[in-house]
């Protein structure tokens, strides 16, 4: 019979699905590395979140590990380069938690232009302060969509309905995509000249690491509203909290950051922005989603060789 671990707090419906399929589930939630690393050989599959960090040492320890499963997009807390290595097959589910997140980014977006979170600890507070917050209104405005895959499709396609002219910068997007979506794609450059709204949705990468930097931001719009609900690496946090400070940058929303948890941070205490606790994917519909999913993939591969989503699958 066939073991995996689930290493993250995951949807009961995760464990219910390889029970289903005859393979062993153990559920371990909060493990340290050394922890995880000391009982990762028991296991032929291990099916995370973004809470665990499948390292090197990790994977070298789990002799009979054969698959790693990612309920979620994004599989930087995976080292694939070892994970390649070693033959296991990493997979993702790309597409389970891609309304979430978008709608996620949406609401940054009004909450932003709104000063909602403000207004509303101002009045729990007791205070009546009609006049400190005028906001600024989203139709007619320009969203600058940073990164059009899935999630940055929805937000396209949201922001289109909300009746905001909508620029991408995206080098994997085609005209004809662009089409469908009713978006017009454009450079980096030039979307940081236009937009009003500036939202982000790459991977970190090379190319995107630390991506929203001081001189990026000297390119934008003054009075710019950026909203990041990708990866804390693609930004320069002093550099925004800088830019925040002057005045180029009216609002900042964030969900994610350099270093999580975070429970003390630059931005946090500045009335210009909105902090989430990486919380973009976590709606109900998605937990549930991804959760089997993920199962559902890790069973097949371990039961008949079935690749579902596998981002490492031309070099296993």
């Amino acid at each position: 019979m066939s073991k995996v671990l689930i290493a993250d707090k995951a949807d009961p419906l995760c464990e219910k699905v390889l029970k289903d399929r005859g393979i062993e589930a153990v559920v371990k939630t909060g493990m340290k590395p050394e922890e995880l690393k000391a009982c990762a050989h028991e296991f032929d599959g291990i099916i995370v979140r973004s809470a665990s960090k499948i390292t090197r040492e990790i994977i070298e320890a789990a002799k009979n590990l054969k698959a790693v499963a990612r309920a979620g997009a994004g599989v930087d807390n995976v080292d694939l380069v070892a994970a390649s290595e070693k033959k296991v097959l990493v997979m993702n589910t790309p597409f389970g938690n891609t309304v979430s997140t978008g709608e996620h980014a949406i609401a940054m977006m009004f909450a932003m232009a709104r000063l909602i979170p403000q207004a509303n600890a101002s009045t729990h507070a007791g205070k009546w302060e009609k006049n400190k917050f005028e906001g600024v209104e989203i139709t007619g405005k320009t969203l600058g969509v940073v990164g059009c895959g899935n999630i940055g499709a929805v937000v396209a396609d949201r922001a289109k309905g909300l009746h905001m002219d909508v620029l991408v910068f995206d080098p994997k997007m085609t005209t004809e995509r662009a089409r469908e979506l009713g978006v017009k794609m454009v450079t980096l450059d030039e979307l940081y000249a236009k937009a009003d709204f500036i939202t982000y949705h790459v991977t970190i990468n090379p190319a995107t690491k630390g991506m929203i930097n001081k001189d990026a931001i000297a390119k934008m719009k003054k009075g710019v509203r950026l909203i990041n609900c990708a990866r804390g690496g693609i930004m320069v946090e002093a550099d925004i909290k800088a830019a925040i400070e002057s005045g180029q940058i009216a609002g900042f929303a964030v969900d994610v950051y350099a270093e999580e948890p975070a429970t003390s941070h630059i931005f946090f205490g500045m009335e210009k922005v909105i902090c989430t606790p990486h919380i973009a994917a976590s709606t109900k519909d998605a937990q549930v989603t991804v959760a089997r999913q993920a199962a559902e993939q890790i069973a097949d591969f371990l039961l008949t060789g079935k690749r579902t989503h596998a981002v490492n699958g031309d070099k296993i």
